[in-house]
């Protein structure tokens, strides 16, 4: 485990320009803004766009903004609390309120509805594609990380965590990335274990939110900044967030683009 006193942080202010054309010292540069009234959005290694407007549709948009795709029964199981594009082929739309997850295929069609309640799994509080197509739950009843299939059947389970730590994890994500399953608790930061459910990491990362992971590279944002962690590198970063990202609604930062959702639509920065 890595204490907060042998990390050495770094800051630095991000410079900007809310122009096409951009200072040759800029490191986020304005390419665009998707208008609209929208409650949440994410992206895919694509730059695919998923967006959820105020109405309860699914839209999917390609880089250059272009309609690719819509689904429009987003609140038939109540509100969706997580969508997951990590594999574009395979779209999973949580519904915590019902432990439901319905998948979508690339055009938004939907493929399945698993409804966990029926496998005897209560207390899920995030869901994630695992990297042979299934799906990684925490059954924080039984406080073990499953992995499930399509029909809601687990494959494969952890240890109990209570056996592990000393105070069990909460997840609000989880992500799958190169060989390890990342889960995220925002007062005890990140665990990561293999694909067989052993524990091998806890950084103690705390109060971020839409974490991501890139390579070797963790992301998250707190207090208005960008947060990003070298793994094994003893070297946390802090990027200060620009004022015009104030009030955001939600942000994500994918293939080298910071995306901002505010009340007026979704703006799109390069980052250099």
């Amino acid at each position: 485990m890595i204490s907060f006193s042998k990390i050495s942080i770094l800051v630095f202010a991000l410079g900007f320009t809310i122009t096409t054309r951009a200072q040759s010292d800029s490191v986020l540069t304005y390419l665009k803004t998707i208008n609209g009234s929208f409650s949440s959005f994410t992206v895919d290694n694509l730059d695919n766009i998923y967006l959820v407007n105020t109405s309860g549709q699914l839209k999917k948009l390609n880089a250059n903004g272009d309609s690719l795709a819509v689904f429009n029964d987003v609140k038939r199981y109540g509100a969706v609390s997580q969508i997951d594009v990590s594999n574009p082929l395979k779209i999973l739309l949580y519904y915590k309120n019902f432990a439901t997850i319905v998948t979508l295929d690339n055009y938004l069609n939907v493929r399945n509805t698993i409804n966990l309640r029926k496998r005897n799994l209560y207390t899920v509080n995030c869901v994630a594609t695992s990297y042979d197509n299934n799906i990684w739950l925490y059954d924080e009843q039984d406080y073990k990380l499953k992995k499930i299939g399509d029909d809601g059947s687990v494959l494969q389970e952890s240890n109990d965590f209570r056996m592990i730590f000393d105070t069990v994890p909460s997840a609000c994500q989880i992500t799958d990335h190169e060989n390890f399953v990342y889960l995220y608790d925002s007062i005890r930061g990140f665990y990561s274990f293999d694909y067989y459910g052993n524990f091998k990491n806890h950084l103690p990362f705390l109060h971020w939110n839409s974490t991501a992971v890139t390579g070797k590279i963790l992301y998250g944002f707190s207090n208005n900044k960008l947060m990003s962690y070298l793994q094994q590198s003893l070297n946390l970063k802090e990027y200060v967030l620009p004022a015009f990202t104030n009030n955001y609604l939600a942000i994500k930062i994918m293939n080298n683009k910071l995306y901002v959702l505010k009340a007026e639509g979704l703006s799109i920065y390069q980052v250099k």
